[in-house]
């Protein structure tokens, strides 16, 4: 299987660097937006570039916390809001290990030639995403419990364990970025929850 797979693996790349870079540009830019308005989102483009380069090089949120920090305060967001949600957020709040849990599964649909179809399994695939960005997360070797989530819920055999192993460290990188850069953004958002929508023209 060495060839079908490497051109999996590959097909894997090709689907997830592309919608991981599509999320971090609009999705972010959306949230920030409303979190802030334009004034706003040229500060964080500005300012998230730090974080988001120390992610995608160490693949760990927690290692991205002094920089997402700093990002943080030089975007306006406030001591009491940076200091709870970022430290948080590196342990329960993943988009890119979302998105990726859901190209593990639909890898092993496709490898197993199964159909990835029905409300069942698109739902069932969505409850193990969102467990593997909130719950799982903040358990040492958290993304290998998400994979054998993954291979027992839908009854595949156990050799396709390492297949998707493989997957966590292929995406392993822009995933993190996305996680460590949600988390700033959250900020922003949580501060206009709190603060109101001229937060950001208020701390400036």
């Amino acid at each position: 299987m060495g060839p079908q797979l490497m051109g999996s693996y590959a097909r894997v790349m090709l689907l997830y660097y592309p919608v991981a870079l599509f999320y971090f540009f609009a999705a972010f830019s959306l949230y920030v937006y409303w979190a802030a308005s334009g004034a706003g989102l040229k500060a964080f483009w500005w300012n998230i570039p730090s974080t988001a380069l120390t992610a995608f090089a160490t693949g760990s949120s927690v290692a991205t916390i002094p920089a997402n920090l700093e990002a943080a305060r030089r975007t306006g967001v406030s001591d009491e809001v940076r200091e709870v949600i970022i430290p948080l957020g590196a342990t329960i709040h993943m988009e890119g290990s979302c998105l990726a849990a859901i190209v593990k599964i639909a890898f092993l649909f496709g490898l197993f030639q199964m159909p990835f179809t029905g409300w069942d399994v698109w739902l069932t695939a969505i409850g193990i995403a969102v467990l593997s960005g909130t719950v799982i997360s903040g358990i040492p070797a958290g993304g290998m419990i998400g994979e054998l989530l993954i291979v027992t819920l839908y009854g595949f055999p156990i050799a396709a364990l390492p297949l998707i192993t493989m997957i966590g460290t292929i995406v392993d990188p822009p995933a993190t970025a996305l996680n460590a850069v949600g988390d700033n953004v959250t900020c922003m958002m949580v501060s206009r929850a709190l603060h109101g929508p001229r937060w950001f023209l208020k701390s400036h």
